[in-house]
């Protein structure tokens, strides 16, 4: 098999107006457009001591196990590989079922879809599902186990993180277009005149003020002290000699973080010696100069996401 052409789908397109993120491969079968799955001696026991759970797979004959009887009758390789690419998702903990394959007029090439959960994963999928199809055809044995786990490592590195995955889920309820637009965490939602974009929690309504305020703990907790809400206390320094004197005054166990980080970056908790202190406070200095000490609090960390001044998720 080779791979003519992999193109990464981030919207409605030829295949699917509800589904949006698909991965296309132009596959050319070579030899293999004339061998089809019941040519090939021992292809079906094969893939179904590897993977078993493709069991579920109704495929066109609509019942669990029909995709099996598929290959059983004879189906071609890309079908296969579209199987496979989507099922090893799903064994990573992804949620994806679509995929098609049609030939693309040319004999033994075809285009052949199937979902992704994010992108880089799924250009990885795309590859290990042609890999262990070559495995499989040829009678040798595949570390799955393997690729299972490349595959959530990509995912859980390029998945929206709580906030934003909130957001877009309760877009995609109200039928709202989505596309990721970068790697992080800028998302549009709609397009035209209706369009709208956010970054994490942060939208073209958010105020320049109110994020520079968000991303200073210490104006954060002046403002919310004004307001009568409980802060735990502490101070800022930005040299390790005004540790040990911070520390007297604000006393064991303490918190020391970057006074602008967030994601819990450079954060070290529950600190009790003077020891755990000092490599807290270079730690915490790697991601800026200045650092915020104050007193730990034992208790429940909650993040709760506000959208026009009501509680929608946390």
């Amino acid at each position: 098999m080779k791979v003519r052409e992999t193109k990464v789908l981030r919207g409605p397109n030829f295949w699917s107006i509800k589904r949006h993120k698909l991965i296309q491969l132009t596959l050319d079968l070579v030899e293999l457009e004339h061998k089809p799955t019941d040519a090939i001696p021992g292809f079906l026991e094969r893939l179904q001591q590897l993977l078993p759970s493709l069991h579920e797979h109704r495929c066109s004959v609509g019942k669990p196990g029909g995709f099996f009887e598929r290959v059983k009758r004879g189906t071609w390789m890309g079908h296969v590989v579209e199987h496979i690419a989507i099922e090893i998702q799903n064994l990573a903990g992804i949620e994806v079922g679509f995929g098609q394959t049609r030939g693309t007029g040319e004999e033994g090439v075809y285009h052949m879809v199937f979902e992704y959960g994010e992108e880089e994963e799924g250009r990885y999928a795309a590859r290990a599902a042609i890999a262990i199809a070559e495995a499989l055809i040829a009678g040798k044995e595949y570390d799955l186990n393997s690729d299972i786990a490349e595959i959530r490592r990509l995912w859980f590195k390029e998945k929206l993180g709580p906030s934003t995955g909130s957001i877009v889920a309760e877009a995609r309820k109200r039928n709202i277009p989505i596309m990721r637009l970068d790697n992080d965490s800028l998302v549009q939602l709609g397009y035209g005149s209706k369009l709208r974009r956010i970054e994490a929690t942060i939208t073209s309504h958010t105020s320049s003020l109110a994020v520079d305020v968000a991303g200073d703990k210490d104006k954060t907790k002046k403002l919310l002290q004004a307001a009568n809400l409980p802060v735990p206390y502490g101070d800022v320094i930005s040299d390790i000699e005004n540790l040990k004197e911070t520390i007297d005054l604000v006393g064991y166990p303490i918190v020391i973080k970057p006074l602008n980080g967030n994601h819990g970056k450079g954060a070290t908790i529950d600190i009790r010696d003077w020891e755990h202190a000092a490599c807290a406070f270079h730690r915490a200095q790697k991601y800026g100069s200045d650092i915020i000490v104050e007193k730990f609090i034992q208790g429940s960390d909650y993040r709760v996401l506000v959208v026009n001044n009501k509680f929608v998720a946390a």
